[in-house]
């Protein structure tokens, strides 16, 4: 049996430094510009800098790893859509065809899937030996939550555990997490629930798509969840009783993206919900956060509030695969021409704005 706080989270340093955060500031308040004038264009440099520790931020070799697993607790009809998608989806994903194939080709960022935990052998398939796909499978899919914790402690640290191999094999100083699982808006919604102490129909959304007689009995189903898990209070409990196998796994993966000082462009609404259970897991893991999108999800709006996030865009999406924080890139990619090449008022031999 593997002790509950077996996992031990990796170191996450403090980006706080006055004396760089003046030095950007000062960078930015003296690019031929009236103050503020590009707005959170501005905050986003600074903050990138303060994440890589520099005052010339810039992007290198930018990844997307799409997290994909199965969720036990669909079998009592909580998603309008059969588990089986998941798989097919994965399938999508690596023929090029699905939303984030498209915005990782236009921007030139690396896509690869990630094999959490689908209930499907991949090995078996056409695609077994295909580049694009990593097989960190810990089982065929989460338990069913109604009746037992969706993942055992060692599954649960297992999965952690792959998320952060996932990261210490991956180029680039760029993450974007995304996600694939039928179901796993139940998820996110529980962890959401009890890691952040908020009435757990105010964090449920209609996922994929049900109607309104579907999402009464997904409430339904989810507060039983949520009663039958009541002792588990301490975050690694929490996420292994009611998270899910691919969420765990960008938990870990966010964690040690945050410990080499990687930026962490976070998507929507799951990938959110696993930047919440790493903070608890690993505090200080938010501040290398940079938030795409506001998600429709009604949860996701509780989320960014405990994560003290502005998210860049407002775009009604609710697709998941990290596809929203893929739209956002290049709006970090301008952060970091602008700091880097934007004349000065100094360079450019224009007057300055009087004090």
């Amino acid at each position: 049996m593997v002790c509950l706080n077996t996992f031990i989270a990796p170191t996450i340093a403090n980006i706080e430094n006055n004396e760089l955060y003046q030095q950007l500031q000062q960078i930015v308040d003296q690019k031929t510009k009236p103050l503020g004038a590009l707005g959170r264009l501005e905050t986003l440099a600074v903050h990138l800098g303060m994440i890589q520790g520099t005052t010339t931020p810039q992007i290198t070799q930018p990844q997307i790893r799409v997290f994909a697993a199965d969720h036990g607790l669909t079998k009592h009809g909580t998603s309008a859509y059969p588990s089986a998608v998941t798989a097919q989806m994965v399938y999508n994903f690596l023929q090029g065809g699905a939303a984030i194939n498209v915005l990782a080709r236009q921007h030139g960022i690396e896509l690869k899937v990630v094999d959490a935990g689908v209930d499907a052998d991949f090995a078996n398939s056409p695609f077994k030996d295909h580049a694009q796909l990593l097989d960190y499978k810990v089982r065929h899919g989460s338990r069913d939550a109604l009746s037992e914790p969706a993942m055992t402690a060692e599954e649960c640290l297992a999965a952690l555990e792959n998320g952060m191999d996932v990261v210490k094999n991956m180029a680039g100083n760029l993450l974007i997490v995304g996600e694939m699982g039928i179901g796993n808006t139940s998820a996110a919604s529980l962890l959401l629930a009890r890691l952040g102490d908020i009435p757990l129909d105010e964090c449920i959304g209609r996922g994929t798509g049900l109607d309104d007689a579907g999402l009464k009995h997904k409430v339904s189903i989810l507060t039983q969840v949520l009663v039958r898990h009541s002792e588990a209070q301490a975050p690694f409990d929490i996420l292994a009783a009611l998270g899910g196998l691919e969420i765990a796994m960008m938990a870990g993966a966010l964690m040690q993206a945050a410990s080499e000082r990687r930026i962490l462009l976070i998507d929507g609404f799951i990938a959110s919900s696993a930047l919440l259970a790493a903070e608890r897991l690993a505090p200080g893991v938010v501040q290398y956060a940079v938030f795409a999108h506001h998600s429709v999800e009604p949860g996701h709006t509780h989320l960014l509030k405990l994560l003290n996030a502005e998210p860049l865009l407002n775009m009604g999406m609710r697709l998941g695969e990290g596809s929203g924080a893929a739209l956002a890139y290049p709006l970090l990619q301008s952060a970091c021409a602008i700091i880097n090449e934007m004349a000065s008022f100094n360079d450019a031999g224009i007057s300055g704005q009087n004090s």
